[in-house]
């Protein structure tokens, strides 16, 4: 089916966190059983008021406003997100995972691209370029149900480009991998 003007974006397929050394991002987590990524744009605006009006309006840069939940623990999710350490330890049938988090730990910045498919064909995904959690790590052990995590934060532009996010309607459906997507390139 060839690209059209309208993409039908329908659920959400999966999310991977992409770790950013600089502008760089690195080999991507996947988080288990995706469940909701939403997000905003904002900017904030300063006015130029006199002789009892407005006479002008200038944004300052935008952001966006972000949250994902996922079902399960993904450590090494959470790392990305919130830094800290994972260690490891012994071997089967006695292996062990331990999430470390210090309060000198700083939370790293990181890349979101989920991906939905399209009722119009193909998939939709939308990337997130430069990510940093500024709330809370979510999760509650309740009696019969899943651990969900959630995590939510702003993004900023990313690169001398100053993106900040986009949109990436594909006319063929493509899986997202642990290898960071590139951004579009724009004249």
């Amino acid at each position: 089916m060839p690209l059209t003007t309208t993409s039908l974006p329908f659920g959400l397929r999966e999310i991977y966190l992409y770790p950013l050394t600089g502008d760089t991002p690195g080999s991507g987590v996947k988080l288990p059983v995706t469940r909701t990524l939403s997000f905003s744009e904002s900017s904030d605006s300063e006015e130029l008021r006199g002789d009892d009006g407005l006479a002008a309006l200038h944004d300052n840069a935008p952001n966006v406003e972000w949250e994902l939940e996922s079902g399960g623990v993904p450590l090494e999710a959470i790392r990305t997100m919130y830094g800290g350490a994972i260690i490891e330890t012994g071997i089967t049938p006695n292996q062990k995972k331990v999430y470390n988090k210090r309060d000198t730990d700083i939370r790293p910045y990181f890349m979101v691209v989920g991906r939905a498919i399209s009722d119009s064909g193909g998939d939709f995904s939308v990337n997130l370029f430069k990510c940093k959690a500024t709330g809370e790590l979510s999760g509650e052990l309740a009696d019969g149900s899943f651990w969900l995590s959630g995590a939510s934060g702003s993004g900023l532009a990313r690169g001398t480009n100053r993106d900040l996010y986009e949109f990436v309607q594909n006319e063929t459906a493509t899986a997202l991998s642990a290898a960071a997507p590139s951004p579009a390139t724009r004249a």
